[in-house]
């Protein structure tokens, strides 16, 4: 069996690999946890030392990082850049935070002593998704290794370059060899690396029945699991938002990584009384958005990942057009090579369109006409998903109240397009997932919160 890395903006295979026998990656993970036991005797200030060279690194090659994900799942390259130095950004934050969030924590008691501690599970299965090919794993990897933990990375095959460098960069920055080992496997091996007794925990980032079938397997063998899992993220613009505003932030919001991210806006959700002049607005900014080669500087959206996601993502306007919703812009595949997809807006969205019920993985926009906040608040949680949102008004009391106390998800932002941040915790409710990541909330996840009493 091998692994490809097909370039999905020209077809072109970029690699193949070998998939690793099952003697292999247990033999793997067996090295990991005999590293484990070591690098959890290390002090928070000795692990800070690699975690920072890995920033270096990061910073340092950030455009030739850029250029092996746009090669393997079309990102474009500026975005790239920016992923990098984003991952840069999270080690450092760890390096620098995690023995804070993880001190012990004096407990008054009866006993002469007592308090809470944090200590390392050990080794942790990350699952990880091509779409931010390098953040999603550093996302998980330097809070986790900080925490002492050690990792096991199963990447999505269509990503196996990523994953590889993703090693190499932890190698070079000089954390112990088999701290972090990257598993060149297909999704039917993954079961078996949970099964692994070894292996202490999983976190998954990627789709619902995914997640569905790691919490299962996990959840049979009482393994600690963590999922970040789909998104449909409403956007409520009020009737009193500068529309300007809204449409630059909802356009932002809608093509971040080619409209390709868990937490991109999906659901447009636009008091009737502004429709039409949101509408405008959003049209003209969507259809100025340059779409083309990856690797060109200029380029806002590249290609889908693979065609057969394109092809989803016109099932999905196909049937929600034939059931209704009007088309603004875009809405077909264009000519030529590559898994390209247009920006796209339809409107007159409702409950029972694929636009509405599913995730539009991809540059599709939603546009949901309501009658006011009441309505809106209300078709905003009437998703089976819960990762992020968010409100678009020139009341910022009234948007922080409706962000805070109304929208039913992980995080909301206010007059801003949302985004993950090592200093705020991320993750979803519903069937947006569970457990949390970055922040102290996620360097948690994977501890033994112990307490401690000394009579």
């Amino acid at each position: 069996m091998s692994i490809q890395a097909i370039n999905p903006a020209t077809g072109e295979v970029v690699a193949t690999h070998d998939e690793m026998k099952p003697d292999v990656v247990a033999g793997i993970v067996e090295s990991v946890h005999a590293a484990a036991l070591d690098w959890r005797r290390a002090s928070y200030a000795d692990r800070a030392v690699p975690m920072r060279k890995a920033a270096e690194i990061l910073r340092k090659e950030a455009r030739d990082f850029a250029h092996l994900m746009a090669r393997e799942m079309g990102k474009p390259v500026r975005d790239g850049v920016a992923e990098a130095q984003k991952c840069a950004t999270a080690c450092d934050f760890f390096a620098e935070h995690a023995a804070k969030f993880l001190a012990r924590e004096v407990v008054k008691t009866e006993a002469r002593s007592s308090f809470v501690t944090f200590n390392p599970l050990g080794v942790v299965l990350a699952v990880m998704p091509w779409n931010f090919p390098f953040w999603q794993v550093f996302r998980f990897a330097a809070p986790g290794l900080m925490a002492g933990n050690a990792a096991v990375l199963k990447h999505a095959s269509n990503v196996p370059g990523c994953a590889i460098a993703i090693e190499e960069i932890f190698h070079r920055a000089g954390f112990p060899e088999n701290v972090f080992r990257t598993l060149m496997i297909g999704s039917g091996a993954v079961d078996a690396v949970i099964e692994h007794p070894r292996v202490r925990a999983v976190t998954l980032t990627g789709s619902g029945p995914a997640g569905r079938a790691i919490a299962a397997k996990a959840g049979r063998l009482l393994k600690k699991t963590v999922l970040e899992l789909g998104g449909s993220d409403p956007y409520l613009v009020l009737e009193d938002a500068d529309l300007d505003l809204a449409a630059a932030v909802c356009t932002k919001a809608r093509l971040v990584n080619s409209g390709q991210s868990c937490i991109a806006g999906k659901r447009f959700v636009v008091v009737e009384h502004v429709r039409a002049g949101f509408e405008e607005r959003f049209v003209r900014r969507m259809a100025a958005a340059k779409m083309g080669d990856p690797l060109d500087e200029a380029t806002e959206v590249g290609p889908q990942a693979r065609a057969d996601l394109r092809d989803t993502l016109q099932r999905q306007v196909d049937e929600s057009v034939a059931k209704g919703a009007r088309c603004l812009l875009g809405g077909s595949v264009p000519d030529g090579p590559g898994a390209f997809y247009p920006p796209t807006i339809l409107t007159h969205v409702r409950p029972g369109m694929p636009a509405f019920d599913e995730e539009l993985f991809g540059p599709v926009a939603a546009v949901v006409p309501v009658r006011d906040e009441a309505e809106a608040v209300a078709m905003a949680n009437a998703s089976p998903f819960g990762l992020g949102g968010g409100v678009i008004t020139r009341d910022v009391a009234r948007g922080e109240r409706i962000a805070a106390d109304l929208i039913e998800s992980g995080c909301v932002f206010v007059n801003d397009a949302v985004r993950s941040d090592s200093r705020l915790p991320f993750g979803g409710i519903k069937e947006s997932g569970y457990g949390r990541e970055l922040a102290s909330y996620g360097i948690r996840e994977f501890v033994n919160i112990k307490s401690v009493c000394v009579a």
